[in-house]
This record gives C-alpha cells, structure tokens and sequence, in this order.
C-alpha cells in the first residue's frame, strides 16, 4: 500500500517516486511544531501519537540537510529535522476545487506566536553548539549512531523477516506440525534459512556461526513475533488506506477454525485515494460468547485497535452459514440500532436465493443448504465429476437434449447459482445413481473416503421431507430469481432491481393468499419426484414418535408439510426479503441514477434529490446539492454524440471532471462501498477468493491466521525495515542475550 503525503497541495506518494517518506515524531513539542509548518488545521486536534501512527511527510518539505541517507534502502532525519518548505498557494489557482487537506489561515496572533517561538528555538540551538564547542565534543549528526553489532543484528533480522514474508506468500506453514517450545525438529522456516546461508546470506552466516550448535535456530515464541509483526505491518498498511477514504462497509465470511476456535473472517470495502473499489481482508475475529459480546468485540477492533470510526461505517454483509446465520443477523440488527447508516444488506459474493435460503432457520432448510456445500466440495475431483456426468448420460439417455443442458448446467460452482434449486431438482434422480456407483465402486478407482461420502450426501437426499424442501425453495425461490441476479449485475441492473421491489413483494404476497392452491401443486411435484426416485412418501420418524409420546393422533403428509415446511419458508423469505431491503437501503440503491448511463436510460428524468437525505451528512456542501445535480443532468443531457454514458459508478468515478462536482463525487464513493454492488475485479480473484484458496491449499491443523494475512495480501507494499524497528522495540533485548 502507497504511503501518502500529508503536506497540503502535495500529492505524491510512495509508489510514484523513490521519495523517503517520514512519520510524524512522537515527541509532542516537535510533532506541534511539524504541524504548524504544515498548517493543517484538521490535524491539530490528534495527538502526537495518532499523527505518528496515521500520517508521514515526504522527503520534498525539509532540508536535504537534514536527511541522511544510511543505506541503499535506508533513509532517515536528524533527530532535529523540522519540515519547512511546502506549496501554500497554488490551490488559489483553482478557488471552486475541494481540497481534503484544508490550509489553515493564520491571524496575527498566530504569526506573532509563531515567530516567538522560531526566535526562542534558535536560541537554544545557538547556545547548546556554544556548549559543545567550549567541551571540545562534536557529534556527527549525518547518521544514526548504530554500533557495527547493532547494524549485523538489524541485518539478520531483515533476512529472518524476508524469509517469513516468502513463506506467507507461497501458502506455505513455518512448522508442518505443531510443535512444543522445547521440541527440536527441522521445520520449513529452518530449511529455507538454512538454503539462504548456503546461497551466501552473510547475516545470517555470521548469526548462527555464533550460536551454540546443541540450540535450535529460532523458538516458536520468537517465531511467532516475527509473524505478528508482518501481519500487524501489512495490515497497518491496508488501513492507512481506509483512513484516507474514510467511508467504508464491514463485510464478515464463513466460520474458520483454529484450534478448535471459531473465528469470523473480516473484510473492509472502501474507495481508495485512485478512486477504485477496494475489498481487503483484514483480520479474524473470535466468534464465541453472545451477540451483544460479538458487537462490542467488533466495535473495539474498528475503533480501538484500528483507529476507524464506527459512524463512517456505510454498510455490513455477513456470508453467514448454518447456525452462525441467526447470530449474525443479530449482530447486524444491533450494529443498525447502535449506527443506522450501516445498511445491512446481502454480500455481493453470494446469489440472493442462497443468501435467502440460508437465513432460514429451519432444521430441514440448513441440512438442504449444507448438504449443497457438501456436493459442491464432493465434484471437485475431475473422477466424480465424470462419474455424474455419465449418470447424467444414463438417466436421461431418451432425453439428449435435457442430459445436455443439465451437463452443462452442473459445471463447477453450479451449487451456488441462483438456480442452484432448479438444477438440484432436475438433478436429483442423476445424482442418486451416480452415488449408487460411486458406493459400489467395482472398478476400485474411489478411496474409501469417497465412498463414504457419496454414501452420506445419498442417504441425506433420499428422504421425502429433504425431497419437499428442495421443491419449496425452488418454487417460492423463483420469485427472487430474477431480482436477485439484477442485484449483482451492472449497475443500470441494480437500479432496475431496487425498483422492482414491490412486484417481487407482491408476488410473494400473493402466493401467502393462496397459499393453500400453491401447496397442493408443489406437495404433488414433490410426490412425483419421489416416485421416479423411489422415495417413500412419509411423515418425518422423528415427528410421528413425538407424537406418539404426546398421544396426538396422527397427522397426514400433505397437512403436515404444508404446516412445517411450505407456510414458515415463504413467511420467513418474506420477511428476510422485507428487512434487507427496507425504505433506507431501496433509496440508497436508487441513488445509483446519478450514474451517466442510468439517467440516459431513464431519460434524464431523475429525481436523486429525493432519496439525497440519506447520505446528506456526508457530502461536503449539501445546500448546493439541487443546484449541482442539475448542472449535472444537464452536462450529459447535452454531451457530444461522440461522448460515451459512463456505465458504472468506477467510470464515473475516473472521469476527471467528477472533482468538478464535489457533492456527486462524495455522494458516488459512498454508494460504491454498499455491499450488495459487485467488485469491479469481481470476475478475477478477491480477498475472499483468495482466503478460501489459502483454506483449501492445505490441512486444517496447519492453518495459521498470520500466515493467511500474509498469503492473501501478497499485493500490498511491505516494508521491512519498518519490521525491523518494529521488532527491535519489541524484544531487542532477548534476542541481544542469545
């Protein structure tokens, strides 16, 4: 990640140029003075530490006497360097440009204050050189008083942090297996130290000449310090970023486990300083205790520990699955009462209907939905998946036409369509058989693992209530088909799709009024289903003996599965569908108009004014919006013919006009972290994307979360000297013992 200056009217940053860039000094009088060199008013109610945290200075505003360049890849000030050369005028220039970085204006009193305390500061610098040449002493100020030890140590380390960075980005564990403090076993982070010393690493030749050949290289306690710090470094580097953007949406994954620990994976959506949507996964979070528990650890991780602000928060989607999904919807509910403009919506990774199915909390629904993921990761192998398809060829040999649409329907990823259902159901005779040959296996070509696994997903779906289930969800899912794959469109899709609410809502409304004529119809889907399958037609076993305990008399199917399975899956889709989209999240959706293509569609006849309230906090002059948006309206009703509509707001975003038009730009950066809005690399890989490879790619006992930040990070910038100093803060002195 690009380290960015802090100066006003200064826009360089780290990865333009090979310009040192500079923390703000810890020291609270000189980290004064620094900021009132830069006159950066916005910065004179932070403490010296948030300024040495959060913001640097370019090589470009002090002295070049005061940087001293130590090494190729090391440069430093004087412990005395102040900034004094900055650009405090040429944003005069252009009076009508919003600027982030805001001029102070100085009064009098200010100068004369100013001037005050440069004439005091001189003095002491005149007097204390008079000093040291009455002493006869002279100090060399050009570099960091290192002695020849310290900068071997610092060397060595430098090597130890490059090899661990390797081995995060590679996917590869420090340690195969988990091993003791006083346990002695080559690991994978010895052997490749132990290649660099043979490829001439003088570090760390010199380092382990040194060391007692009966003692192991690096402890795990020490080996897991070099692993927070890289972490901790990466992701300092991903949140800088943030901050500069300021806006942002929490988006949680699926449960990880580490050592038997729930861990919520979390991920940042925001607009960066090039105006590109951004998706970073940042951290695990433990999942235990309740939900309150849940909201305040999360809140203290953004907050506390990150130096975010929850009330810039502009949106939350939790990928939750299982039983984790009641609870994060919890969590959500109490985020929006605690932060109303944090709009939990559905993640754009994950079709509508699988989010909505997966918000159900019904016994029989979450064994369809697991039973699905476990299908999914079941034809991964190229060996099942040619076993399906030739019982798709059997099944459907009178029917080439439907084998052919269904092979080609069932490619990998099939499971997490909006159709999934449609297909899972045309699929399900196919499916069966291919698990019957799968279980006997006669040529031997399947490990017993599969067998065994094919076995259970069998038994799973040859039963009549898992039979109904799949039934319901497909024919009451149909409604949001379609909405739900405009919402993960383009963005004239998305405008479209909030805007069609209330056909689906009706819809599904009327089905509940006839709820009685659509379960006849489904219920006789599901008996013919089961009667080419060979499935009983049953009331569940685990029903009938709790009523036989209750002495009830018994129930028939048809009324029982309409009571327990058709009436609380459309009640609960509607209700889901209802509080995702409530009035809030449709205006901010529909906002999107202030897309160029989108107004063209809608032939400039837009009404953004409408539904601007939402986001009026957040623009930075709202009382001129109306007049604005009009001349807005008017630039692209009027544009050339050979003037393409933008098409999406990161088009929009790009053109370098939009800073023309400062409440449209702010108003776009906000809309653009919403959740539900696809990544514009949506297509290639994602963070998410990325951290389920990490997943796949080995064992779970060797999943480490540091690790996993490094490996799914591998883009962004890391620097190691920064490790280094980090790491020499930290434990100099231990490591200076050994």
């Amino acid at each position: 990640m690009p380290n960015f200056c802090a100066a006003p009217n200064c826009t360089r940053k780290s990865t333009q140029s090979d310009l040192a860039f500079f923390r703000f000094p810890r020291d609270p009088e000189r980290c004064r003075i620094w900021v009132e060199n830069c006159r950066r008013a916005d910065l004179e109610a932070k403490t010296s530490d948030q300024l040495n945290k959060h913001y640097r200075l370019c090589a470009k505003h002090f002295d070049p006497a005061m940087v001293c360049k130590t090494s190729p890849y090391r440069t430093v000030l004087k412990d005395t360097a102040i900034p004094t050369i900055f650009d405090l005028t040429s944003h005069l220039k252009n009076p009508h440009t919003r600027h982030r970085k805001r001029i102070k204006e100085l009064t009098e009193e200010d100068i004369r204050k100013i001037k005050e305390r440069r004439l005091a500061s001189s003095i002491d610098q005149i007097a204390s050189k008079k000093d040291a040449a009455e002493d006869g002493t002279t100090t060399n100020e050009d570099e960091p008083q290192l002695s020849t030890e310290e900068k071997a140590f610092r060397e060595y380390l430098r090597s130890l942090f490059e090899a661990v960075v390797m081995l995060g980005k590679q996917s590869i564990p420090l340690m195969p297996l988990k091993a003791s403090e006083t346990e002695l076993k080559p690991n994978n982070f010895q052997a490749l130290l132990d290649y660099r010393m043979n490829a001439g690493d003088e570090a760390l030749k010199k380092r382990f000449e040194a060391t007692a050949v009966n003692s192991e290289y690096l402890s795990v306690t020490q080996q897991s310090q070099l692993l927070d710090i890289c972490e901790n470094t990466v992701r300092e580097e991903m949140l800088m970023e943030v901050r500069e953007s300021r806006f942002f949406s929490l988006v949680t994954g699926d449960l990880v486990e580490f050592a038997n620990e729930k861990h919520l994976p979390l991920f940042l959506r925001f607009v960066n300083q090039q105006n590109v949507l951004r998706e970073e996964f940042l951290d695990f979070v433990p999942f235990d205790g309740d939900e309150p528990a849940l909201v305040e650890r999360l809140e203290a991780q953004l907050t506390d520990r990150w130096g975010l602000s929850m009330e810039d928060c502009r949106g939350q989607a939790h990928k939750a699955t299982g039983i984790s999904t009641t609870k994060m919807k919890a969590v959500a509910i109490l985020l929006m009462e605690k932060y109303p403009l944090a709009l939990h919506m559905p993640c754009s990774h994950m079709a509508l209907n699988i989010h909505l199915a997966n918000s159900l909390p019904f016994p029989n629904v979450q064994v369809v939905m697991e039973t699905l993921r476990r299908i999914g990761a079941f034809f991964q192998a190229q060996s099942t998946q040619d076993e399906l398809e030739k019982a798709i060829s059997t099944h459907y040999q009178k029917n080439e036409e439907k084998g052919a649409a269904l092979k080609q329907a069932c490619i990998p990823g099939w499971t997490e369509q909006h159709n999934v259902f449609d297909v899972l159901l045309d699929m399900l005779p196919p499916l069966l058989l291919c698990m019957d040959n799968i279980r006997d296996n006669e040529e031997g070509k399947f490990a017993a693992s599969v067998v065994a696994d094919g076995y259970s997903i069998a038994e799973t779906l040859a039963d009549f209530e898992i039979v109904v289930t799949i039934v319901i969800l497909k024919n009451v899912l149909t409604f949001t088909r379609a909405f739900g794959r405009n919402l993960q469109g383009e963005t004239l899709d998305v405008f479209f799709a909030a805007n069609s609410l209330t056909a689906v809502l009706h819809s599904l409304n009327e089905v509940n009024d006839n709820i009685d004529v659509y379960h006849e119809f489904w219920y006789e889907e599901a008996v013919s289903v089961a009667t080419m399958i060979e499935i009983p037609v049953k009331v569940p076993r685990l029903f009938l003996r709790k009523q036989r305990a209750a002495d009830v008399g018994e129930i028939q199917a048809e009324p029982y599965f309409k009571e327990y399975v058709t009436m609380p899956v459309i009640h609960g889709i509607m209700q889901e569908v209802e509080d995702m989209f409530s009035e809030t999240n449709l205006k901010a959706l529909k906002c999107l108009s202030l897309v160029p293509a989108v107004m063209g569609q809608m032939k400039f006849n837009t009404t953004e004014e409408n539904y601007a309230d939402v986001y009026r906090n957040d623009l930075p002059n709202p009382d001129t919006l109306p007049a604005e948006l009009h001349c807005w309206r008017i630039k692209w009703k009027h544009r050339g013919k050979e003037v393409r509509l933008p098409t999406t707001i990161h088009e929009t975003l790009q053109l370098p006009d939009v800073k023309f038009f400062p409440n449209v730009n702010s108003f776009l950066k906000v809309l653009s972290t919403l959740p539900v809005l696809k990544l514009e690399d949506s297509k290639s890989d994602t963070a998410s994307g990325r951290l389920q490879a990490y997943l796949d790619s080995m064992p779970p006992h060797q999943w480490n979360k540091s690790l996993a930040m490094l490996n799914v990070n591998t883009h962004v910038k890391h620097d190691l000297d920064v490790m280094v100093d980090k790491y020499c803060r930290l434990s100099y002195c231990i490591w200076s013992d050994e």
